[in-house]
C-alpha cells in the first residue's frame, strides 16, 4: 500500500502546539501502511479518549474546580469514533484498542461505541480505563457489547484518604462498580494506583493484599508531570525503587518468566515472606525513572480527534476536521502516519529543557 500525499482539497490537518509547527517531513518514511515513526517502532495500541469530563478531581490529575469542558459537538460522534478505530486497524496495523477519558462511563453512548468497534471484521482487543462510578450498573451491558477486559483507577481503600485525594467521598461506588465487572465475568480486572508522598505511600502494602485477595491485578504507577495544577516534583515522587523497599518487609518480588513485548508494565510474580506462598501478580509501571519508550507502542487520539504520539505530546495532529469535511479513509490514514512518522525517541524528562504539557492527563486521555 501506498504512502501517497493527501491532495484531495481538504483543510490542511491542524497541528496545535505552542510551538505551532508544521506536519513532520514524511520524505524519508518508509513505503509501508503501517503507524511507524523515525526510530523503528510501530504503534499497534491505540488508546483513545472519549471524553476530557470526570466526576472525580484527582489531585495529581486535575484543579478542584474552574475546568471548562468540551462541548458535545467538538467531542468525536459514535460513528466517528467507529470509522477511526476502523482506520486503524485496516489500513495502520491497530490490534487493541483502549477507551479512555476522563471518564468514559460518563459518555452515554459507551455500549454504543464499544459494540461498533466489537463488529469491525478485525476485531481488536478492547478495553476501558475508568474509575468504576456506576459501572456496577453497565458492567454486563459493556461485556455484552464486546468489552473484554478493565483498568480501574483507584489509588486507596480507605475512605478518608479516597476522599483526600480525589476530592470526592465516593470510594463506596468504586468498590460496587469492581464488584459489578467481578459479576459480569470481564478478566482480567486490574487495578491502578498512583502513589503520592505522605498520603497513600504508606498504603501499599496493605492495598496489594487487597487486591491479592481478589484477584485484582495491581499496577503502581509513578506520577507523571501531568497534573493541572503543575505541582509535579521529581524530587518527591514515590519511584520504582521506593515500591520495591515499601512491599520488601511482607513480600517478596521476583521478574516474571515472560518477555515484556511492549507492556508499559514491569511484571513481578508476588509471594508471601513469612509463608513462602505464591500470591499472584504486581505490575510497577516506572514511566519516569525506568522509561520504556524505546518499546513504545502506542498511537493516542484525544476525545475531540487529535493525534498525540506521547502522553507529554506537546504537538497534536486534528483529524476531525478531515472526518467532518468529506476526507476518504487513505487520506486519513496518511495524516495519521504523517503524525506518527514524528514521534520523538523519548518522552525527556531527563532532559535540562523538559516542559511539562499544557494539558492534564484528564484532556489527553491516560
Amino acid at each position: 500500500m501506498s504512502s501517497r500525499r493527501v491532495s484531495l482539497g481538504i483543510p490542511v490537518p491542524r497541528r496545535t502546539d505552542e510551538a505551532a509547527g508544521a506536519l513532520p517531513d514524511t520524505a524519508d518514511r518508509p513505503d509501508t501502511p503501517a503507524l511507524a515513526d523515525r526510530f523503528g517502532r510501530e504503534a499497534t495500541d491505540l488508546r483513545l479518549s472519549l471524553t476530557d469530563f470526570c466526576n472525580l478531581r484527582c489531585t495529581y490529575c486535575m484543579p478542584e474546580s474552574g475546568m471548562v469542558f468540551l462541548k458535545k459537538d467538538q467531542l468525536l460522534s459514535v460513528e466517528e469514533i467507529v470509522r477511526l478505530v476502523r482506520i486503524g486497524v485496516e489500513r495502520l496495523g491497530i490490534e487493541q484498542v483502549r477507551f479512555t477519558g476522563g471518564e468514559p462511563l460518563t459518555r452515554p453512548d459507551l455500549e454504543e461505541i464499544i459494540s461498533g468497534v466489537a463488529s469491525l471484521e478485525r476485531r481488536p482487543d478492547i478495553s476501558l480505563t475508568t474509575n468504576a462510578i456506576g459501572l456496577d450498573h453497565r458492567a454486563e451491558r459493556l461485556r455484552e457489547a464486546g468489552l473484554d477486559r478493565i483498568n480501574v483507577s483507584l489509588d486507596s481503600v480507605v475512605s478518608e484518604t479516597f476522599e483526600h485525594l480525589t476530592r470526592r467521598p465516593l470510594l463506596h461506588r468504586v468498590l460496587a462498580g469492581i464488584d459489578g465487572a467481578r459479576a459480569a465475568g470481564l478478566d482480567p480486572i486490574k487495578v491502578n494506583a498512583v502513589l503520592m508522598p505522605g498520603i497513600n505511600d504508606h498504603e501499599l502494602p496493605d492495598l496489594l493484599d487487597w487486591c491479592l485477595e481478589r484477584d485484582l491485578q495491581l499496577r503502581v504507577i509513578e506520577q507523571m508531570p501531568l497534573d493541572a495544577d503543575h505541582r509535579w516534583e521529581r524530587s518527591t515522587m514515590i519511584t520504582a525503587g521506593d515500591v520495591h523497599e515499601m512491599l520488601a518487609p511482607r513480600y517478596a518480588l521476583a521478574p516474571v518468566a515472560e518477555p515484556r513485548d511492549g507492556a508499559p508494565a514491569e511484571l513481578y510474580e508476588v509471594a508471601d515472606r513469612a509463608t513462602g506462598l505464591h500470591r499472584g501478580r504486581v505490575g510497577i509501571i516506572a514511566s519516569v525513572t525506568r522509561p520504556f519508550c524505546a518499546d513504545c507502542r502506542r498511537t493516542r487520539l484525544t476525545a475531540e480527534g487529535r493525534v498525540r504520539t506521547c502522553l507529554f505530546s506537546r504537538e497534536e495532529t486534528d483529524l476531525r476536521t478531515a472526518l467532518r469535511s468529506g476526507a476518504d479513509d487513505e487520506a486519513i490514514a496518511d495524516i495519521w502516519r504523517a503524525a506518527q512518522w514524528g514521534k520523538k525517541a523519548g518522552h525527556g524528562m531527563d532532559r535540562a529543557d523538559f516542559v511539562q504539557p499544557e494539558r492534564p492527563m484528564s484532556a489527553i486521555g491516560g
